[in-house]
């Protein structure tokens, strides 16, 4: 008999609704969230450390780490340089393994993880940046990131930014998966390539 009585309730709280002021924002908690733009996956924990180890990562930093995964990115920032750190990913399963992460390392006081879409963040008040994204992904970030102070850091974990010249490109070999790995480390301002005219392409 459950099975159809909710039915009828559901229906009843339906009819009634219209007659019922709703908070100015219910349509908003409706609509469809974007779905995430890549299929998660990992990045190595020696990967995670050489990516903060070329980026120079100090205490007095701030790290935003653009699709945060499961938090080890801004963890591992936290926990080996004392640095402040955020995480944003838009999955709502990744941000709350981030949390469960941040709890389980003690570093709530240095690390913020929010259920974000990256390509609406004003990152000016990050001056190191790590990113595990596609490369059209870091492509579509480039007016975000010009944004960012002079000096500031952008590591990416095996892809690159077409159009931007890195200032430093290593081969870094993990141990945990034994896979070679590619690391690419971009400073702003940024550097625009140039395109065979001779001009830097836009």
């Amino acid at each position: 008999m459950n099975r159809f009585c909710w039915p009828v309730v559901l229906v009843g709280a339906l009819l009634v609704a219209p007659a019922l002021s709703a908070p100015a924002d219910a349509t908003k908690e409706t609509e469809p969230k974007r779905k995430p733009d890549v299929i998660y996956v990992p990045t190595p924990h020696a990967v995670v450390e050489k990516m903060l180890e070329m980026a120079e990562v100090k205490k007095t930093d701030v790290l935003y780490d653009l699709g945060c995964g499961d938090g080890r990115i801004p963890v591992t920032a936290a926990k080996k340089f004392g640095c402040k750190a955020f995480g944003f990913d838009i999955d709502p399963q990744r941000v709350k393994e981030s949390r469960e992460n941040i709890k389980n390392n003690d570093v709530g006081q240095l690390v913020t993880v929010e259920e974000k879409d990256i390509f609406t963040l004003d990152l000016s008040r990050a001056n190191v940046v790590t990113l595990y994204l596609l490369p059209t992904l870091n492509v579509k970030l480039i007016p975000q990131l010009e944004k960012l102070k002079p000096g500031s850091r952008i590591v990416s974990h095996d892809f690159d930014m077409r159009g931007i010249k890195p200032d430093k490109k290593i081969e870094f070999t993990s141990k945990d998966d034994n896979r070679s790995h590619t690391l690419y480390l971009w400073t702003t301002p940024l550097k625009r390539e140039k395109d065979d005219k001779g001009s830097a392409e836009k």
